[in-house]
């Protein structure tokens, strides 16, 4: 682990004196190759919500986790590297929120430049509280730091070292640093789960020990009843397969942020292409140890010696202990007096059974790689908004180069900021997946139909996708203020208006709720274009599809175009679904 952090924070010092302008600080020169870009991509994503979250969801749900890659987030690369990118990148924006300004105009940035914030501030916070919640259970500062207090000091560790080489570097920084992180997390958890599989029998023993739902990505499809994910086909396939996945990875400038670092228009449509390769067999890494996880006979030594955040009264779900209060340290029951599951502790718990001393450090110091990749893919995509699209569009306008890059260091520290009390409140979900794409739900979701329209329908005016903005967001508060996931207590899980309906679990809820705010959106940003005057079409050249220009690609031989490589990543993901389903 000392020498992880030795490196990263390296890598941050040597970067320093490149770091001469805004732009190399927010978006580094535009000069990285496609594979580098790439593996950021795709990295930028890993953070604890990929490595923790989609552990925990899969002992949760099952392998039916599979679909948040095959149907909720490869499709929707393949469809940002092909159709996407040539305006992200042609259209030389800055940012997400930028191209939305000259798409549209300045109230529909601003309202997607805040909500972005925002967002990147949940999901850097939740990065840290998954790094927090892993330090204090492993009793890292055990005997050093009085118990009670181990889970803010690791808050506050983890913070100070995503400052400081986001600080130093900049978005470079943190590119090389994921590509680090992602070779990291390979090497740490490939042995994790060749060394489970073995110990229970192979996929053929998960299968034996777990109910069909769990080992089978489409049964139980129908019904929202009938499988663990607690929705049905329609539910899956429209809220995540659709408006949640292509929401995120087509508007999020977190990952779009990496592509346009690319060092030209044909890597940067190639980057979410490359990243997709890999993506698709991370099931198999991160899954996978949370089906082994809830596979194994419950090892009571496990939770008692080793797992400090964890409930030492014997309650455990296969090797995942009890949930417990990070702060007061009570073991947490549900509102009928049943155990509350730390399903997050999947993958740490498997790493303390199975792995020795040595190969353990490694374990762990992949899983802290992927925190902190998180917190510095979404700290590098905050400052960014920030500085160009709210500081510079309505606070400073007239100031120089060097005083933006001094407001994106500030701004570094804001958000790390705003984090740390975005993590605390993520200590009421015992899947931080859950988390996530509630918050994904809110922002993305409604988003997404801003931009279908936008780039595909020049009709599309700026007063028709502000109020569309609006009212779509709306209508996801509205939603999740009147639903409820089964055995969860009203606030932040929902009915915090009052209580119409019920789910079978938080994911649904937030399927739904993805699906209520895209509809809205779309039915009102098409009522209020239709009566409202559309921009010249000379206007909209390279910011809507079919008035751009298409990428010249006949000096590409055929394995290079991107369409080419699109092609052969879907007829894979077809195979894989066919294989789990």
């Amino acid at each position: 682990m000392l020498v992880y952090f030795v490196f990263v924070l390296g890598i941050g010092f040597t970067l320093k004196r490149y770091m001469r302008t805004s732009n190399d600080f927010f978006l580094a020169g535009r000069s990285i190759p496609a594979w580098i870009c790439g593996l950021a991509f795709i990295s930028a994503n890993l953070g604890a919500q990929e490595v923790i979250g989609m552990g925990a969801s899969g002992a949760k749900y099952g392998i039916a986790t599979s679909h948040f890659y095959w149907i909720g987030a490869v499709p929707a690369m393949v469809f940002v590297g092909i159709f996407m990118m040539p305006f992200y990148y042609g259209s030389k924006a800055r940012s997400v929120p930028e191209y939305l300004r000259l798409r549209f105009d300045e109230k529909t940035r601003a309202v997607n430049a805040f909500s972005f914030a925002i967002m990147t501030v949940f999901s850097s916070g939740i990065s840290m509280y998954a790094m927090a919640l892993l330090i204090q259970t492993l009793g890292l500062f055990r005997g050093i730091i009085p118990d009670q207090y181990i889970f803010h000091v690791s808050v506050l560790l983890s913070a100070v070292i995503v400052l400081a080489y986001i600080f130093l570097g900049g978005l470079t920084s943190a590119i090389y640093n994921e590509v680090l992180q992602f070779f990291l997390i390979v090497a740490g958890f490939a042995p994790l789960v060749w060394v489970g599989l073995k110990n229970v029998g192979g996929w053929h023993g998960i299968q034996q020990r777990l109910p069909g739902a769990m080992t089978h990505s489409w049964q139980g499809m129908t019904h929202a009843n009938t499988n663990p994910l607690g929705v049905e086909w329609f539910g899956l396939v429209m809220g995540l397969g659709f408006v949640l996945s292509f929401g995120y990875w087509c508007t999020d400038f977190l990952v779009v942020q990496r592509a346009m670092a690319a060092n030209s228009e044909e890597s940067a449509r190639r980057v979410p292409l490359i990243a997709a390769i890999p993506k698709m067999f991370f099931p198999f890494l991160v899954i996978l140890p949370g089906l082994i996880a809830v596979s194994v006979p419950a090892v009571q030594h496990v939770a008692e010696n080793h797992l400090v955040g964890s409930s030492t009264a014997g309650t455990s779900l296969g090797i995942i202990p009890q949930k417990v209060n990070p702060v007061s340290g009570a073991p947490m029951l549900d509102d009928k007096g049943q155990p509350v599951y730390n399903y997050d502790l999947a993958i740490p718990a498997l790493l303390l059974h199975y792995f020795p001393s040595g190969i353990l450090g490694l374990g762990l110091t992949a899983l802290l790689a992927s925190f902190m990749s998180g917190m510095a893919g979404n700290v590098t995509a905050f400052n960014t908004v920030w500085t160009y699209d709210i500081y510079q569009s309505y606070i400073n306008k007239r100031a120089t180069d060097a005083h933006y890059l001094m407001m994106g260091r500030i701004a570094t520290i804001g958000g790390i900021l705003l984090s740390i009390g975005a993590a605390y409140a993520a200590t009421s979900f015992n899947n931080i997946m859950d988390a996530l794409q509630l918050v994904f739900s809110f922002v993305n979701a409604p988003l997404f139909a801003t931009f279908l329209l936008g780039m595909f329908w020049k009709r599309t005016t700026g007063h028709g996708a502000f109020s569309g903005l609006i009212l779509g967001t709306g209508a996801a508060l509205l939603h999740h203020g009147l639903t409820l996931p089964q055995d969860a207590a009203p606030g932040l899980h929902g009915a915090w208006i009052k209580l119409v309906h019920t789910y079978p679990s938080d994911m649904a809820q937030n399927f739904w709720t993805a699906i209520v705010a895209f509809s809205v959106n779309l039915l009102v940003t098409v009522a209020i274009s239709l009566m409202t005057k559309p921009r010249p079409e000379p206007e909209l050249v390279g910011l809507v599809y079919s008035l751009t220009p298409k990428p010249v690609e006949e000096h590409l031989a055929w394995w290079q175009k991107p369409a080419s490589l699109a092609i052969a990543v879907l007829v894979l993901l077809v195979i894989l679904n066919l294989v789990f389903a």
